[in-house]
């Protein structure tokens, strides 16, 4: 998520054998930001172009967020942070913008590392907050309103900053889920009111299993006791790129069954 944009912007450098261990034995190469940020080209555009041109149904750009670049890099001391932050958010920016130029009308921008970046003290927590959300409402603060906006988390606590999630101003944010028994959601049974798109996981993307529509429709259903039926969306915990396309395809496959069960279900009872 990290490496490919750090390799397309300037200001950033790698290691060649510096790894760093993610989760079990996923290892990542945290990019070492030493300069001011920049992007000297598109880094995304003529893929994602190329994706939309063999079909007519809407494609997403995906980038990743300035905050969760900067959370996963060794970051310059020589500035504050947010500073270098900022200048991550301003070339992102650009590449929402020729995203949007390229006829790409959903574009994601990840912010899973937000809530990582949290001070250990409680008193820094709201400054931190304010310039994260910030940087984020800079990449798209010049879109059209038909572009719409998404975003996505890992797993994290969000019930204590839901307020600052809900500033971000995405059309949309997805988190994962399925792992957490529906705990996530939490916040929402407590009052708390999200008017934009959220999509919890429906399965977990991190095994092999294969999920059934059944399956997949019963935690859809569970989700409808919270959501609205018109702000949930239904989409895997996260990326499949640790998936293999034999367990990916009918995986997704399953999921799209389900949602259309549901659909049909909700038509019924009106």
């Amino acid at each position: 998520m990290v490496e490919y944009f750090g390799e397309q912007l300037s200001g950033f450098a790698f290691t060649a054998n510096g790894w760093v261990q993610s989760y079990g034995s996923r290892c990542v190469k945290p990019p070492i930001i030493y300069g001011d940020v920049s992007r000297p080209n598109p880094m995304t555009v003529f893929w994602s172009k190329t994706a939309q041109s063999m079909t007519s149904r809407p494609m997403k750009g995906m980038l990743t967020g300035p905050v969760t670049i900067l959370n996963w890099s060794f970051v310059r001391n020589d500035q504050p942070r947010f500073e270098t932050c900022y200048q991550i958010a301003l070339a992102i920016k650009k590449e929402v913008e020729d995203l949007e130029a390229g006829g790409i009308q959903v574009i994601q921008i990840d912010e899973a590392a937000l809530r990582e970046g949290l001070p250990l003290r409680k008193a820094e927590h709201a400054f931190y907050l304010d310039w994260a959300v910030h940087s984020f409402r800079i990449t798209n603060c010049e879109i059209q309103d038909t572009t719409q906006i998404h975003t996505h988390m890992c797993y994290s606590n969000f019930n204590d900053i839901i307020h600052s999630i809900i500033d971000m101003d995405a059309d949309v944010i997805t988190i994962e889920n399925s792992r957490s028994d529906e705990k996530l959601l939490s916040v929402f049974r407590e009052g708390v009111k999200y008017g934009a798109g959220i999509g919890p996981g429906v399965y977990d993307i991190h095994s092999p299993r294969i999920p059934s529509a059944e399956e997949i429709a019963d935690r859809i259903d569970k989700m409808l006791a919270v959501l609205d039926t018109n702000i949930l969306w239904v989409n895997p915990d996260c990326g499949l790129k640790t998936r293999k396309y034999t367990e990916v395809k009918p995986a997704l496959t399953n999921m799209v069954s389900a949602a259309k069960l549901i659909r049909t279900q909700l038509a019924s009872a009106k």
